[in-house]
């Protein structure tokens, strides 16, 4: 007997791959509207949920955080299911779940750093931001990853609020850091810093910077660090005051009103120094027995092209720094998934208004859907990612209506469970990741902190393992 899908007999039943803040945007798209009744599996690489909201969010950043009381709201819904531990292409392939699932939902994100391509930048003590976040926000990637923090001058390329995040994490004292949620082993790292001078290079002006003013007011507040900048760096061109004159953006305004109140301050007022540079290209990065020793840039120039757009390029004047160590932040890039369709033009998975659609042909790809920075490229903050969720939810039930199929003979969940049994999955359900979970808060509650996370896969699904015999044992 045929049903129409996503009647109550037989729900649409949707896969999600990726468990941030996209992906769970998109199953509450999923959830709140009233035509179909949906059940939607989240599939997620690591034993825990939220994606760049527990590794990517800095760890001083708990109000932030916390939209997971949202996320934990959904998950909670009997018609929503996690697959913690599961990755796409290593333990399931794409035709397994479209073969059980009406669609595919890609929310991956951006997983990569774009690279500087210049001489150096391979070099030990030149490092992504990716590395750098995922180390001191304790993802399992990067835990053994080691920092020398006895540098004095750092790099860091790019000002926008991931440029700022390092920059603020790299300036706090360790007492200022031992309230968050950063692990125990960063902060042990981040005990032995003797770093002093912290330089922040943008290839453009200061109209023209990319983080926010709450991130800057932040900067104002450090205990033993003070931001600057020579108040020659803040000159503007004469385009560029026409731009302001003309827009009067609000966020613009208050970002210059913040650079010339530190164009003001002491330098010499604390022990350690967050300086912003404007106008700079790096060239390269200088090596001694393989490791950073400096750093040479190139000052540019800003000009307006034939279109009136703002542009720079670089001059024959350069500039080198004693550099020690560098953070590259000059944005992030999604890496393909297999066996789906990808723009390598883009640079993100191949699709139209988030349907997943054929490369050259542009024929749409059945079943298949993408949201997130996986759909859009790496740009907007995290509350960017539900309008662009409802959007590819949207075409997703439009094209799914007045479609009919047969029930499914077993329960979905029976389904997908046996299928992980099969590949020898050790998945991990939300109910076993509230394990996991209690266990941090509580260990941070000991530490007088948000929480202690713990920072490897093997031991994640160990204590989740000892307290289900320990329960098993009780329950006899």
């Amino acid at each position: 007997m045929q049903y129409k899908i996503g009647c109550q007999q037989r729900p649409l039943q949707i896969a999600i791959i990726g468990s941030g803040p996209s992906g769970f945007y998109a199953a509450e798209g999923l959830f709140r509207q009233k035509e179909f009744h949906v059940e939607v599996d989240m599939f997620e690489r690591l034993p825990t949920p939220y994606g760049l909201i527990r590794a990517g969010v800095a760890p001083d950043h708990q109000l932030i955080k916390s939209v997971t009381k949202i996320y934990e709201k959904i998950a909670l819904r009997p018609e929503f299911r996690f697959w913690g531990n599961v990755e796409l292409g290593k333990h399931v392939t794409k035709a397994e779940l479209l073969e059980r699932f009406d669609a595919v939902l890609y929310a991956v994100g951006a997983q990569v750093d774009r690279g500087l391509g210049i001489p150096g930048a391979d070099l030990l003590g030149s490092y992504s931001a990716t590395e750098f976040i995922g180390w001191y926000n304790g993802h399992p990637d990067y835990k053994d990853m080691k920092f020398d923090f006895s540098a004095r001058k750092v790099a860091v390329i790019g000002m926008g609020n991931v440029a700022i995040d390092i920059a603020r994490i790299l300036a706090k004292t360790p007492e200022e850091l031992a309230v968050t949620d950063i692990p125990q082993h960063v902060l042990d790292q981040i005990r032995r810093s003797q770093v002093e001078d912290i330089y922040l290079f943008a290839r453009r002006g200061p109209m023209q910077v990319a983080f926010t003013p709450p991130e800057a007011k932040e900067l104002m507040e450090l205990e033993k660090a003070i931001p600057v900048v020579n108040p020659t760096e803040l000159k503007l061109e004469y385009f560029s005051e026409k731009i302001l004159e003309k827009s009067q953006e609000r966020r613009v305004i208050q970002l210059l009103e913040f650079l010339n109140t530190i164009s003001k301050n002491d330098p010499a007022s604390k022990p350690r120094r967050i300086h912003f540079c404007f106008r700079r290209s790096p060239q390269e990065i200088y090596g001694n027995k393989g490791t950073v020793c400096g750093l040479k840039v190139a000052r540019n120039e800003l000009f307006e092209d034939e279109e009136g757009s703002l542009k720079s390029r670089e001059t024959d004047v350069f500039e080198e720094l004693g550099i020690q160590l560098v953070f590259r932040c000059i944005g992030y890039k999604v890496e393909p998934l297999p066996d789906v369709a990808f723009d390598s033009a883009r640079g993100t998975i191949a699709n139209i208004g988030g349907r997943v659609v054929e490369v050259g042909s542009q024929k749409p790809c059945p079943g298949e859907y993408v949201t997130g920075w996986a759909k859009r490229g790496p740009t907007g903050v995290i509350g960017t990612n539900k309008p662009d969720a409802l959007e590819t939810v949207g075409f997703l039930l439009k094209d799914f209506r007045n479609r009919e199929t047969e029930v499914n003979k077993r329960p979905q969940e029976e389904v997908i469970a046996d299928l992980l049994k099969t590949h020898q999955v050790p998945f991990v359900p939300f109910e076993e990741w509230k394990i996991l979970d209690q266990l941090e808060l509580e260990e941070g509650e000991r530490k007088d902190k948000p929480r202690e996370k713990v920072t490897t896969v093997e031991e994640m699904l160990k204590i989740i393992q000892e307290k289900k015999s320990e329960d098993a044992n009780h329950g006899k």
